[in-house]
């Protein structure tokens, strides 16, 4: 083969890569950016480091018959697929094309997903799907649906091995839906990204409601009522930096650790201003956000969910340069009680972290679960639960700081001594009984305190017994089931130091195909 007619072959890759950068054409170019959306390769250029992104697949097509379709054939079928490198690390992605079959997917379009999702498992790296897709491609039928079987399927195969990320730039309808739902985190842009099972249109016709697109499933009902996403965001640019930030946080797979960074900030530096950053009165309220920033690295976290179960804070975090999950209680919502919200929300955030190697660390205030019909009708029990089996099945480093007060089973619940944390810290100001003290007193003293005298000063002399006996900052301490009562000012160097003297920890699993998890 001589020089000229390759080079006239290699002409003709060129054109052919040209066309499929400009698959749907100026047409569907200008409906994309009419919306306010990015396209595609802009999406995948800000996703990745520059000139990082290969693409395989690229000249796919569908092989559909019937509907007109054989005579639209496009390149790529409404799906980029490759890899590439995020801060300098391997990353999988998939991106729907909405120029093209308004990103639906088909039986190519399905197998070009399942390649890329079984590389990234095979490569153990993460795997990104940039989510704009009008769903099952109607004209394709019953292929189409096992397209999206596929996905699931993998999803699921995947969970736990290598950490999956969703980000919903444009509509997913139906059961499109379900595989942002199968993923570790999803991220929504405001007005132009919902999730729904069934549109508006459906909603109406069945129930009579009236309701819009974003009113149904837009970015702030999945990031504040319904817990799907982890956050919403104006726009994509803003959107795909924290991607980009939170995979800098996470391991590539579950064989290996998140990657340390160094860092100026000492790992022996004093808190001093803790002492009186949280009050003393137990029913005070202030951000438990301020503590966080006062203990970790450079005052940096990366809170997943912080819109939704807000009486609970989880957040990346980094001790001395490794990264840690944080849970702690939220005293400014609601006195930091634990709800169904809460639980659930906790409880996913411990196993992702422990299914990553990713220690957790703790921070306690809590009074209990929250009280009412609607929620124990609403399945308080089993929500708990499911943070109680989160905490009891986690093998990774886990270290437990009572601030203040910890009662009863919520106590319990948060990472106690007697459910598996390594080591237990408490300040000086924790309470840890089965309840609070006027409310332990108006239980156990009931009598005593309506035949007395002064009923008031009966009850209150109570209160100060009951807080004596039982509440003393070192009761719990005394008996083994915390380690060591600490100035508030060494928080950090303790916690630092219990994670390196962690790091090494190996517990092995007992041998079961798998628990029986609440659901």
């Amino acid at each position: 083969m001589g020089v000229s007619e390759m080079g006239a072959r290699v002409a003709r890759l060129e054109a052919e890569r040209r066309a499929a950068a400009e698959a749907g054409g100026d047409r569907g170019m200008k409906a994309q950016k009419s919306k306010g959306k990015l396209t595609v390769r802009e999406r995948l250029d800000l996703l990745f480091d520059k000139g990082t992104f290969t693409e395989i697949e690229t000249f796919r097509r569908h092989r559909a018959q019937g509907f007109g379709m054989e005579r639209r054939r496009p390149p790529t079928d409404g799906v980029v697929v490759g890899w590439g490198l995020v801060e300098g690390r391997r990353v999988f992605a998939y991106a729907h094309d909405f120029r093209v079959f308004g990103g639906s997917l088909g039986e190519a379009h399905a197998a070009k997903i399942h390649k890329i999702m079984d590389l990234a498992a095979k490569a153990g790296a993460p795997l990104v799907g940039l989510c704009d897709g009008a769903g099952a491609r109607i004209q394709e039928g019953v292929t189409a649906l096992a397209g999206y079987g596929g996905i699931f399927q993998r999803n699921v195969r995947n969970s736990g091995v290598i950490p999956q990320i969703s980000v919903m730039l444009g509509p997913c309808a139906g059961g499109a839906a379900y595989s942002p739902a199968l993923t570790d985190f999803v991220f929504m842009v405001r007005d132009t990204a919902q999730m729904f099972i069934t549109g508006p249109d459906v909603v109406g016709a069945v129930t009579g409601e009236t309701i819009t697109h974003e009113e149904l499933g837009g970015a702030e009902v999945h990031a504040a009522r319904t817990g799907v996403a982890e956050a919403m965001y104006d726009d994509e640019e803003e959107c795909l930096a924290d991607v980009r930030h939170l995979l800098s946080l996470l391991p590539s797979d579950n064989t290996r650790f998140a990657p340390e960074q160094p860092t100026a900030d000492p790992p022996d530096r004093s808190c001093p201003a803790l002492r009186d950053m949280v009050p003393v009165d137990a029913k005070a309220a202030y951000d438990v956000r301020a503590v966080v920033e006062e203990i970790v690295d450079d005052g940096e976290m990366f809170e997943v969910h912080e819109m939704w179960g807000t009486t609970v804070v989880c957040a990346f975090v980094r001790f001395a340069g490794r990264v840690t999950g944080l849970v702690a209680n939220q005293p400014a919502e609601t006195a930091g009680v634990l709800d169904i919200t809460a639980a659930e929300k906790a409880s996913r955030f411990v196993q992702f972290c422990d299914a990553f190697n990713i220690p957790i660390v703790t921070l306690v205030d809590v009074p209990g679960f929250l009280p009412g019909v609607d929620q124990e009708h609403g399945g308080i029990i089993r929500h708990g639960a499911k943070l109680l089996y989160a905490y009891c099945d986690a093998t990774v480093p886990r270290v437990q700081l009572v601030l203040r007060k910890a009662y009863g089973g919520a106590y319990i619940v948060m990472d106690s001594r007697s459910i598996g944390a390594d080591v237990s810290l408490a300040w000086p100001t924790n309470e840890i009984a089965v309840m609070g003290a006027e409310a332990a007193v108006n239980v156990v003293y009931r009598r005593e305190i309506a035949a007395a005298d002064d009923p008031e000063a009966e009850r209150r002399a109570r209160v100060e017994d009951y807080r004596r006996e039982l509440m003393d900052p070192f009761h719990a301490a005394e008996r083994g089931l915390v380690d060591e009562v600490i100035d508030p000012a060494e928080t950090r160097v303790r916690i630092v130091d219990a994670l390196d003297m962690l790091a090494d920890k190996y517990l092995p699993r007992p041998s079961r195909k798998h628990g029986n998890q609440p659901q």
